[in-house]
């Protein structure tokens, strides 16, 4: 089942929306800082947001956001605004962005990601995750998502 979600080629609120009896994204951090050693910027600066997607309370999913910090667009305006809107409602919904490859990861302890996502999934040895670009007029933004153990309680019939 755990499949299905990784391989999912549309947006992750919006599947979450549809199984949710309430669903609601969490902003957890959003302002500037390294980026990570496998973002493939060299440790650069980048504007990072970080978010848990949580359905009925429970979170679900952590969603890790970069931007390059020196890019200056639409898309920079676009990230600073969105507080507890789903970055997935946007990426999904205008015309303009181009979606780059899925590539999927194993975390385990040794991922600072896997930290960050470890803290709401209450214990775990190792999670699930996908990264892909999504481009926009010269800009890109890398997203990064984590699965946590909950997203197994979300099923179709529900």
């Amino acid at each position: 089942m755990l499949r299905s979600w990784l391989i999912e080629p549309d947006s992750l609120t919006a599947r979450c929306q549809r199984l949710c009896g309430q669903f609601r994204v969490r902003l957890l951090r959003q302002g500037r800082a390294k980026s990570l050693a496998d973002e493939g910027d060299g440790r650069a600066l980048v504007r990072v947001r970080e978010v848990v997607l949580e359905c009925d309370g429970i979170p679900v999913i952590f969603a890790h956001t970069t931007l390059s910090a020196s890019s200056n667009g639409r898309l920079t305006r676009w990230l600073a605004r969105l507080g507890n809107r789903s970055l997935g409602s946007l990426l999904f919904a205008y015309p303009g962005f181009r979606r780059g490859d899925i590539e999927f990861y194993r975390l385990d302890r040794r991922h600072p990601l896997f930290c960050r996502a470890a803290e709401l999934a209450g214990g775990s040895d190792a999670l699930w995750a996908r990264r892909s670009s999504h481009r926009l007029a010269g800009q890109s933004v890398l997203v990064t998502e984590v699965f946590l153990p909950a997203i197994r309680r979300l099923s179709p019939g529900r």
